[in-house]
């Protein structure tokens, strides 16, 4: 194969963010890890690598994938080389206090321990410049409103993949609502046997039925949220 000639340190920075946005695409983590390196070696802020060769990367991963021409295992493996080169850039992103799209807190219902769909969503949703906090498995209403409160996150994320544990998702949402901070979060939902109806009825923001969806609904609402605190400021 050409690409094994490749040597990225030889291509100049448009080039590199171009391969680096291949590599991604191919799931290839040491090449992510080695142009991240390249980049800030270059003087790159780490911002600009994260958005300009991760997320634009990850962005392209995203399309393909709503659009079934990438299927959840190779999604994995983008996801994971993403992750790779965040590692690299997540403590010099702190230092420098870079601007983060949003935060979200996501976990998997009471009962329910199922983590592959909400496992890609937290993925994806970091691909996409979000912070993303995940409460792993089978959470109780007291562990959400916990991370609500300490976290104090855009958006709480519930996923279900039992139609057992699916009415679940509208005790967190009641119990939001009794304490009167339902309207402080975006809340979405998603899982197998979710629709958009189901979402509705719980009093959900939106229903996503796959990771891609996730990402466009909260870029969407985090930005529609962000614009209303603007102009009513």
């Amino acid at each position: 194969m050409a690409d094994d000639e490749i040597i990225l340190s030889e291509l100049d920075d448009d080039d590199l963010v171009a391969q680096m946005h291949d590599d991604l695409y191919d799931g290839l983590k040491e090449e992510i890890e080695e142009g991240v390196r390249i980049l800030l070696d270059r003087g790159w802020a780490p911002y600009d690598v994260l958005t300009k060769a991760l997320v634009d990367g990850m962005t392209i991963v995203g399309q393909d994938f709503r659009d079934g021409i990438l299927f959840v295992p190779e999604v994995l493996l983008a996801a994971n080389a993403m992750k790779a080169g965040m590692a690299i850039l997540k403590p010099l992103l702190a230092e420098t206090g870079a601007p983060r799209v949003g935060k979200m807190v996501i976990g998997t219902v009471k009962g329910d321990i199922h983590d592959i769909g909400k496992n890609l969503v937290s993925m994806m949703m970091e691909g996409a410049g979000f912070e993303v906090v995940d409460l792993g498995i089978n959470n109780a209403v007291e562990k959400y409103l916990e991370a609500l409160e300490t976290e104090k996150p855009d958006i709480l994320g519930m996923s279900a993949l039992l139609t057992t544990t699916m009415p679940y998702m509208k005790v967190v949402i009641d119990t939001m609502k009794e304490k009167g901070i339902r309207d402080d979060y975006i809340v979405l939902v998603g899982g197998a046997p979710l629709n958009e109806e189901f979402g509705r009825a719980i009093g959900a923001d939106a229903y996503c039925r796959d990771a891609a969806v996730a990402v466009e609904t909260a870029k969407a609402l985090v930005a529609r949220r962000h614009n209303q605190r603007t102009s009513a400021g």
